[in-house]
């Protein structure tokens, strides 16, 4: 019990010095994304909660025309009434700075931060007035506010199912992987819901988080040499976002919905490049796939394809091609089993016997 506990404690701490590593040796971006989170729930302190969110978080009646407060797209990441929500918010950025700014770099990663935060919140905004015009209830619109990092946070869940899907999380017997995160977080904030310990916002939030990060990441995000644009790899598909038994008709319908833009001119057309004048066999290029990132990721399944074969190879002891049957397997046979081995040699060597008596014969 106590070796236990200790190993805990040291997965913790080393996980602290990681987060910690990630922060004094991040980027300013990094940086200044933490130090504006806690600064801003410092202020929002000493501010009466109703001014504060009227003045900095989203409002759906107020965030569109004739109010148009435009600015809170910007500041209501930074809005948090508890202080827990703050230091997630830090965790969230340190994992970031920690695996997305290496590949992406600090300029992509404000690029991304700053879509994904607008993007969720108008997404968000919207959904709620299409609610109001079904409900005509003011509430919908006056007295709902969208603020914290839920929709960034969860944008980046999809920006590490990109990078590291295949990563292996430590949930102990329960196998799940990095990719796996953008959907089980958002059925943990509809749980959540349900139970009454966060807002109707939150799952909304959270959706139109991941929604936005996957349309920018799939189909518009550059490449490293500024001439790809997105990622269209089958395992970064829409229909990849959930379990396998549900796959066909998600994907059946996500290809319906992007054909429909691709004809009016929102998406374009995927067009596959073949090279059949490559020197060895034929090429196909798909636009999207970054060769820094097709690398990285023939590497890892590489790496798990080594593990396995070792794997299996210490479970399964194959015998030598050399070694000559003994006489104690023979043994070890049942009775009945050598008196078939018997009768069926005796059958070989009758039917070689009246074989060759039979070419004598001709």
């Amino acid at each position: 019990m106590a070796s236990s506990t200790t190993e805990t404690t040291l997965k913790v701490q080393m996980k602290m010095e990681h987060i910690r590593t990630a922060l004094t040796k991040g980027s300013v971006v990094i940086k200044a994304i933490c130090a504006g989170l806690l600064l801003f729930y410092f202020f929002s302190i000493f501010i009466e909660k109703e001014n504060l969110m009227n003045a900095l978080s989203v409002t759906p009646g107020l965030v569109f025309p004739p109010s148009f407060h435009v600015w809170t797209l910007l500041t209501h990441p930074f809005v948090e009434i508890h202080i827990w929500n703050a230091l997630v918010g830090v965790l969230a950025v340190a994992i970031c700075g920690k695996f997305i700014e290496p590949v992406w770099g600090a300029l992509q990663m404000l690029i991304f931060f700053a879509l994904i935060t607008v993007g969720s919140s108008v997404m968000s905004s919207l959904v709620y007035l299409f609610i109001y015009m079904g409900s005509s209830n003011i509430y919908y619109l006056f007295d709902t506010h969208f603020y914290g990092m839920t929709g960034t946070i969860a944008g980046t869940t999809v920006a590490l199912k990109q990078l590291i899907g295949d990563q292996e999380l430590p949930t102990g017997p329960l196998k799940l992987y990095v990719k796996d995160i953008p959907l089980l977080y958002l059925l943990m904030s509809v749980i959540l819901k349900l139970v009454g310990l966060v807002s109707g916002t939150h799952p909304c939030f959270v959706g139109s988080g991941i929604f936005v990060a996957w349309v920018y990441l799939r189909f518009y995000q550059k490449q490293s040499d500024g001439k790809i644009l997105g990622d269209m790899c089958d395992h970064f598909s829409f229909a990849s976002f959930f379990p396998e038994i549900i796959r066909p008709p998600i994907a059946v319908f996500s290809n319906t919905v992007h054909g429909f833009l691709v004809k009016i001119k929102v998406c374009k057309k995927q067009v596959r490049k073949y090279d059949v004048g490559a020197p060895s066999a034929i090429t196909i290029t798909l636009p999207g796939t970054d060769p820094a990132d097709a690398e990285r990721r023939r590497q890892l399944a590489l790496k798990a394809l080594n593990e396995r074969l070792t794997r299996v190879e210490q479970q399964t002891e194959w015998p030598s091609m050399d070694d000559q049957p003994s006489t104690s397997d023979d043994a070890s046979q049942p009775p009945s089993l050598k008196e078939e081995a018997v009768a069926d040699k005796q059958d070989v060597l009758v039917d070689i016997e009246g074989s060759a008596t039979g070419m004598t014969s001709t």
